[in-house]
C-alpha cells in the first residue's frame, strides 16, 4: 500500500503546477483523500480534501479559489491543481487517505484519521 506524491517543483509567482497522488495497493475512490502542506518552521496545515463516499470537495480558505482537488478512479489518482500561486505557497504538499467513512470535517483538518500518508514533494514558489 503506497501514495506517491508528485509534481513539486520551482515556479514563479503567479504560475501554476499540478500535483498528483498515486494509489497502489487500494483503491482510493472509496477512501477520503486529502492533502496538506507544511512550509519550513511552521505546522502542518490542511490544504483540501475529497470525501470517498459521495464526492464533497473541502478547501482551505488560505488556497480558495486558487487551488482545486479532483479525482481520477481510472489512474486511481488524486490531483491539486494550483493556480495563481504565491512565495507564501511554499512548502512539502502531501497527500493523504482515510479509509473512516463520516468522519466531520474537523477531524479531516487534523490529520489524526488519515490511514496512509505520502511522502510529499516540495512546491517553491520564487522569482
Amino acid at each position: 500500500v503506497q501514495l506517491q506524491a508528485s509534481g513539486g517543483g520551482l515556479v514563479q509567482p503567479g504560475g501554476s503546477l499540478r500535483l498528483s497522488c498515486a494509489a497502489s495497493g487500494f483503491t482510493l475512490g472509496y477512501y477520503t483523500m486529502s492533502w496538506f502542506r507544511q512550509a519550513p518552521g511552521k505546522e502542518r496545515e490542511w490544504v483540501s480534501c475529497r470525501r470517498g463516499s459521495d464526492g464533497t470537495t473541502y478547501i482551505a480558505d488560505s488556497v480558495k479559489g486558487r487551488f482545486t482537488m479532483s479525482r481520477d478512479n481510472a489512474k486511481n489518482t488524486v490531483y491539486l491543481q494550483m493556480n495563481s500561486l504565491k512565495p507564501e505557497d511554499t512548502a512539502v504538499y502531501y497527500c493523504a487517505a482515510a479509509s473512516r467513512r463520516h468522519i466531520i470535517l474537523s477531524r479531516l483538518r487534523d490529520g489524526t484519521e488519515y490511514d496512509y500518508w505520502g511522502q510529499g514533494t516540495q512546491v517553491t514558489v520564487s522569482s
